[in-house]
């Protein structure tokens, strides 16, 4: 039987394709092969962003599987490492992931979309948490959406399960671009291929920084830093690249990043 999970490794890129007919819904199976995936993804120092979409042209991602529900799959079940996609509860994820979203994204699957940095869409793309109507909640959606965009936005659509379009999703700022749908992945490529040109101790920086000061005061946050407290600032602040940074900047030329 074919994977439900398609990888491709483009130079630095780690390309995901959710590949489950007919709606891209996502089991327990699906989501322990996901997590080994992005785990795969995590450690692979040569693997530098993550490009995440799906395939057909209808769905992105539905979230749960129903169907696989009803025959018998505990919603509490095993969803491996990472949790439910493997991404969500992913522990040690410094590098960005970039999420193509070319389609329905709704539930879990809105939910997975949200664990990634930055998130395209196509401009038919529709998102929505209708787990309301089944009497259920949308756990990692009520921890992240309000923090993410206007909160009377997030508890309507919490409260209602109302879809937003591409537009009202772009407006809000839960989605960064949206581009016609033939357009797509040329340029979620083209954004994967210009973060894997850039310095990954900086960007693992970054992650672990805005992931660790999410729930920390400001000061609180900074002293962290300063008293060298961030494993991944310190691993930047001593490496080969720093110094090749600023050599760059001299010399008035592109740097040449090596991750060490």
């Amino acid at each position: 039987m074919d994977s439900p999970i398609h990888v491709e490794r483009r130079g630095h890129v780690f390309e995901v394709t959710l590949n489950r007919p007919k709606a891209n819904a996502i089991d327990l199976a699906t989501s322990r092969i996901m997590g080994e995936v992005f785990t795969e993804f995590r450690d692979d120092p040569d693997m530098r962003v993550a490009l995440v979409t799906a395939a057909g042209e209808k769905f992105f991602c539905p979230g749960w599987d129903l169907k696989a529900a009803a025959d018998g799959d505990a919603v509490d079940g095993d969803y491996g490492v990472g949790g439910f996609g493997g991404l969500q509860e992913l522990r040690g994820l410094n590098k960005p992931v970039i999420m193509a979203v070319n389609g329905i994204c709704c539930g879990g699957g809105l939910e997975l979309a949200l664990s990634g940095d930055i998130i395209l869409a196509a401009d038919h793309a529709s998102f929505a948490l209708p787990e309301i109507r089944s009497g259920t909640v949308a756990d990692a959606a009520s921890i992240k959406l309000p923090k993410r965009i206007p909160y009377h936005i997030a508890m309507e659509m919490l409260f209602t399960g109302r879809w937003l379009d591409a537009e009202e999703a772009a407006r809000w700022g839960m989605i960064n671009q949206i581009f016609p749908a033939d357009d797509l992945m040329a340029k979620a490529r083209e954004m994967a291929d210009g973060l894997a040109s850039g310095p990954p101790l900086v960007f693992a920086a970054i992650k672990e920084v805005v992931r660790e000061a999410e729930d920390m005061k400001f000061q609180d946050a900074l002293n962290k830093i300063t008293k060298s407290q961030f494993e991944t600032v310190e691993t930047l602040y001593r490496s080969e690249d720093q110094l090749e940074g600023a050599r760059a900047f001299a010399e008035k030329r592109d740097p040449v990043w090596k991750g060490r």
